[in-house]
């Protein structure tokens, strides 16, 4: 029997739960043209919220397109020129020859190679001369307005992982380019998300970045239990099963709300279940995902320094004031001052998050293991 429930890939349609208000933010924006930029951790749902959005658009608004940027592994301006032009261009038609004849009126200066299968079922790739593209970028980032007043349409284009224009070799030059054109862009808007808080943050909250004050910033919260028990009987029943509120609320409280750890541990809890779900199989549940991530989570842990991992101890303990000299002491965290590098060193491994005095473990699952495994004793 097919799983009722989802996780690792985008969730739509019956996968996908509550939201309501972020939804109608976004689906509010993209039909007023509004850049947005979506904070989250990695994996609390950015994607399919942002895909549910555009879903919501185009059923009112069919005159909006939308184009999908994944810069998940894009280190270079050549990278990301080239997938701007490749999914510009499918995004702008689904004939074949429609799109060559956008790609040659439009990149004048560039001779694209493009390229598809032989069963023609397949997008096209677009490459290009990249001694040429630096010579000439203006045609790459203005082809979306430039197709979009040609055709007579709107465009959103979304970027995921959008921090890793950090990651080029020259970041600030890069984005004062970008921001040149896209600021007068009258056809186009954009929707830039990721899941590094403080790489976005410096990138669009700082004063002295080309991109201070680029569109409307918002972050996304967790789906709250009160919602989420609902979906997981709903989903339960689907299936001819049942859990109880409780028992879902259970769920809720060991993923801590995470989106993609609620779903897999009711999943989990599903398989275990053979008509009603009872407490021992959410238990075994539980016990069999952290054992399932362990090896990760000792490769992680394996990777730290001595002070580093006190400090995660020291958290795990619920203590707080981590710089006050008993603490330090305590976990031997060596000086004041070294417990701010070590926070930071733990938040650039994107191990833990600061939402202003709290600290927490982005990775609830991972908190788990500390506790029941790596610091039993």
């Amino acid at each position: 029997m097919e799983s009722p429930f989802i996780f690792g890939k985008v969730a739509s349609a019956e996968y996908f739960t509550n939201r309501t208000e972020d939804l109608k933010k976004l689906v509010s924006n993209f039909n007023s043209q509004v850049n947005t930029v979506l904070i989250s951790p990695r994996r609390w749902g950015k994607s399919s919220l942002v895909k549910r959005a555009a879903e919501i658009t185009q059923e009112s608004n069919p005159n909006i397109r939308f184009c999908f940027i994944d810069m998940y592994n894009v280190r270079t301006e050549e990278q990301f020129y080239q997938l701007l032009s490749q999914n510009v261009l499918n995004a702008s038609s689904s004939r074949f020859e429609e799109i060559i004849e956008t790609s040659k009126k439009f990149l004048t200066r560039l001779i694209p190679k493009i390229s598809f299968s032989a069963d023609m079922t397949n997008e096209l790739s677009v490459s290009a001369d990249w001694e040429e593209i630096k010579k000439q970028p203006d045609e790459i980032i203005e082809l979306a307005e430039n197709v979009a007043k040609s055709k007579n349409f709107k465009f959103v284009v979304c970027i995921d992982e959008f921090q890793n224009i950090s990651s080029f070799e020259e970041p600030v030059e890069f984005q004062k380019k970008l921001r040149s054109h896209w600021q007068y862009h009258e056809n186009v808007s954009y929707c830039l998300y990721g899941s590094k808080r403080h790489m976005l943050l410096d990138v669009f909250n700082s004063q002295s970045m080309p991109f201070y004050k680029f569109g409307d910033i918002f972050f996304m919260n967790k789906i709250g239990t009160e919602h989420w028990i609902p979906f997981i009987i709903k989903r339960f029943e689907v299936t001819g099963k049942k859990i109880s509120e409780e028992n879902a609320a259970q769920i809720c409280e060991l993923a801590e709300n995470h989106s993609f750890y609620v779903q897999q541990l009711a999943h989990l809890v599903w398989n275990e279940s053979l008509n009603e779900c009872q407490a021992e199989n959410i238990e075994t549940a539980f016990s069999n995902l952290l054992l399932q991530l362990g090896f990760l989570y000792q490769t992680i842990t394996d990777a730290l320094s001595n002070t580093q991992i006190n400090l995660l101890k020291a958290l795990i303990n619920h203590e707080v004031k981590l710089s006050s000299k008993n603490i330090i002491k305590q976990y031997k965290l060596g000086t004041s001052a070294n417990v701010i590098r070590i926070k930071q060193a733990l938040e650039n491994k994107e191990i833990i998050d600061f939402q202003g005095e709290n600290i927490e473990f982005l990775d609830p699952m991972y908190k788990s293991w500390l506790k029941k495994h790596y610091f039993k004793n």
